[in-house]
């Protein structure tokens, strides 16, 4: 157990963050999975929506670190892909 005050009070901020952090990347998993549904249904003109939908919240996740920017990059790269080749 942390005995100082900053230990204490950095434990606090880390369950904050953490927990911030989780509800970022349930976000950006579940807009990740709205294209992918979209994709296997085969409607692209609903894929193509979800795909707009989803780029800026994976770009804000990206911006605050819930997610590497070059593993966005991939994602959104790979999904415009599946969507092109419909």
């Amino acid at each position: 157990m942390a005995t100082h005050q900053s230990a204490v009070k950095r434990i606090r901020r880390n369950a904050r963050r953490n927990r911030i952090n989780g509800a970022w990347r349930a976000r950006v998993r579940t807009f990740v999975k709205m294209v992918e549904s979209a994709i296997i249904t085969g409607d692209k003109n609903a894929a193509t929506a979800a795909f707009k939908a989803s780029q800026p919240e994976l770009a804000r996740g990206a911006q605050i670190g819930v997610v590497h920017r070059n593993a966005m990059r991939r994602k959104l790269s790979r999904l415009s892909n599946r969507i092109r080749a419909m």
